[in-house]
């Protein structure tokens, strides 16, 4: 019995691990959401998102979560009318980030409440753990 709450603890440890990636990455979306291009031409910061997976732990036999890939946000860039940035196209547009800070906010809530789901998991595993110890001496 101890031994099923010892696993419990790890899949919740496996969701922690995955949030704390995705935390990762928002806040890189975040602090590069006004990153344009450096020269005429060049792409603006593309927004990253985060994709998770199942995999079966082979120790346990216990489904546990892991960030599969981190990949890039496909959908168009905003256009931003400076006519005298050296950046802007002919028609006098800079292409802008496709980060939406509104959207990262919560996107990082979501991830936040996640992550503290998981540490209560875990912590009621390892009280529970702990007191049928107890309850063994």
């Amino acid at each position: 019995m101890a031994g099923d709450l010892s696993v419990s603890a790890d899949i919740a440890v496996s969701g922690m691990k995955a949030q704390a990636e995705r935390l990762r990455i928002i806040s890189e979306n975040m602090a590069n959401a006004d990153s344009v291009g450096v020269r005429p031409g060049d792409d603006p910061y593309r927004r990253q998102v985060v994709t998770f997976k199942d995999y079966i732990d082979k120790e346990t036999g216990a489904r546990m979560v892991k960030v599969d890939k981190v990949i890039k946000d496909k959908s168009e860039f905003p256009l931003k009318y400076e006519p005298n940035n050296p950046l802007a196209n002919a028609q006098g547009y800079v292409a802008q980030p496709n980060v939406n800070p509104l959207i990262e906010m919560m996107d990082m809530k979501e991830a936040q409440r996640s992550y503290d789901a998981n540490l209560n998991m875990m912590q009621t595993a390892r009280d529970m753990n702990s007191k049928v110890l107890d309850l063994l001496k």
